[in-house]
């Protein structure tokens, strides 16, 4: 159960709850298999931050009630547009919980890197916004952070500001690197739609040696174990939609591959 595409794969995009939440966990595991004994990869959570116009679909429903007119409760009756409803709707909603990665020394107890998986809710809106500060806040308080990028939805140039990519840079996906020791500048990886993803560096302390996670292999991973291969529907179309330029490409690999 392989992707037809040489890198990330734009299908998984619609599933990204669970893929998010499994590339996170995988690269966890990944990396406490090579980090010195001193340092130790652990997964924290939040709560996503939405903004009023992101798509009702970034929220997960937990239970939806109908209720008939007549088990209208009296606080509704006491309003009289609600006495002539015929249905009471109900939704219990659930916000998403975000998972990242901290890089802990043990021996003092310190910060040393954050390893961020970006979703849509991070590059836009109000969620943009706090993820931006909190980055900030991080770095300037001598903490390494690290941003995934493989989701096309949102602002990624406005999650790159004050910093602005080249043109020639300027691709489907990306990670970047700021630095603590460097806090002006940011580490541009740029990621092709048609390229394998790239072996990415974690920034640890001076004299650590040096520890890279395989982006290309998490993805194969993330995809077997969610059995995307046989879940998937290559003969819908992506979403979000490709670049014209993409979609064409995209079209002849999965025809190449029979999934069209």
């Amino acid at each position: 159960m392989t992707s037809p595409f040489p890198g990330m794969d734009p299908y998984l995009e619609r599933h990204w709850p669970d893929v998010h939440s499994a590339l996170v966990m995988s690269a966890r595991g990944v990396l406490n298999e090579l980090l010195p004994p001193d340092l130790v990869a652990r997964v924290e959570e939040r709560i996503a931050v939405e903004s009023e116009e992101d798509e009702p679909d970034r929220w997960t429903p937990d239970v939806r009630v109908i209720e008939a007119v007549e088990r209208i409760t009296e606080q509704a009756e006491t309003c009289g547009a609600a006495a002539l409803a015929p249905y009471r709707l109900v939704a219990t909603i659930e916000p998403l919980t975000e998972r990242f990665i901290k890089i802990i020394d043990t021996s003092a107890n310190r910060l040393i890197t954050v390893i961020e998986v970006l979703s849509p809710a991070n590059k836009r809106g109000r969620g943009l916004e706090a993820f931006r500060n909190k980055r900030s806040e991080l770095v300037a308080g001598g903490v390494h952070f690290v941003e995934i990028d493989l989701v096309r939805a949102g602002n990624w140039v406005a999650m790159l500001r004050p910093h602005v990519c080249p043109k020639k840079a300027r691709t489907t996906y990306r990670a970047t690197v700021r630095l603590a020791t460097d806090p002006e500048a940011v580490y541009l990886y740029p990621i092709s739609l048609r390229e394998r993803l790239p072996v990415l560096p974690i920034p640890l302390r001076e004299g650590d040696p040096r520890v890279e996670i395989d982006l290309q292999a998490l993805v194969e991973t993330v995809y077997r174990s969610g059995r995307y291969g046989t879940t998937l529907d290559y003969r819908q179309p992506c979403s979000p939609p490709l670049e014209e330029e993409d979609a064409a490409w995209a079209e002849e690999v999965l025809k190449a591959a029979g999934k069209r």
